[in-house]
């Protein structure tokens, strides 16, 4: 796949709209369009890396991949933050981080502004 043709590379550069909760020099983190639950984050390299094991700094990556899972634990009042690495959906690095509770239902739907409520709750926290 090229990265003309990757779904976060358009959202990296603004051709397709998301809920953008953290940025900074290295990543983009964006509420999941499939939330599996509320404050379902993607956080991806803003460099298009088929694996997240091809990032060259994957350390600093990290970095910020904690600062989400952190300001998430801290909106949604949970220690548990998911996370989770395949990356067969989209082929372009991603780490999905899911806030969750111990009877959480099993996907999301965001009502009305909830998905902007939801962002903002926790660019807050950050």
């Amino acid at each position: 796949m090229s990265k003309e043709d990757c779904i976060f590379c358009k959202i990296i550069s603004g051709d397709i709209p998301s809920y953008k909760v953290y940025e900074d020099n290295l990543v983009v983190a964006f509420l999941d369009i499939n939330p599996k639950a509320r404050g379902h984050v993607q956080v991806i390299p803003k460099e298009h890396h088929r694996w997240v094991w091809d990032i060259p700094d994957i350390g600093e990556f990290y970095e910020s991949v904690r600062k989400v899972a952190l300001a998430q634990r801290k909106a949604f009042d949970t220690d548990w933050i998911i996370s989770h690495v395949v990356g067969d959906e989209v082929k372009h690095a991603h780490v999905w981080l899911i806030p969750a509770h111990h009877n959480m239902p099993k996907g999301y739907a965001y009502a009305g502004n909830e998905a902007e409520q939801t962002a903002n709750q926790i660019r807050q926290a950050l």
